[in-house]
């Protein structure tokens, strides 16, 4: 989803952001450690390194917020979001799958992880347009 009003002008900060499905159709959310947003319920994701594919770093990103071992199905829409210390969040979106029966870990960034239902996702205090970019993109 872009948002060009929120967004703010300068650079593109490249970021993944990853919309998990388990095998009861429930999404995986964290709650965020940091800010932007911290302590609401938001996609794992962060942040990609120098010379690290967007694919390598939502694999990365997930294993480090949750714990999970994830299968990526298909790139979805952008995201832009304001970055605090200026620029712009430029965030990959990836639909993927996990068939792990573990518990949802929280680690790194978060600080707690879950797998809600699309009911229950309703009722949480999600980031700013999640549920906005979750009906762009045909996910609810």
């Amino acid at each position: 989803m872009t948002d060009s009003t929120d967004a703010g002008a300068g650079e593109m900060i490249p970021c993944v952001g990853a919309v998990i499905f388990d095998n009861e159709n429930r999404i995986c959310l964290v709650r965020r450690a940091n800010e932007p947003s911290k302590g609401t319920w938001a996609f794992p994701g962060g942040r990609v390194e120098p010379d690290e594919t967007s694919e390598d770093a939502i694999i990365r990103e997930v294993m480090e917020e949750t714990g999970l071992h994830v299968t990526i199905e298909r790139e979805l829409g952008p995201a832009l979001r304001p970055a605090p210390e200026g620029g712009t969040f430029h965030i990959r979106e990836f639909l993927m799958h996990t068939s792990d029966r573990l518990p949802v870990r929280p680690g790194d960034d978060a600080t707690d992880a879950g797998f809600f239902s699309l009911h229950e996702i309703r009722e949480l205090e999600t980031t700013p347009l999640l549920l906005d970019y979750m009906r762009e993109n045909g996910l609810l």
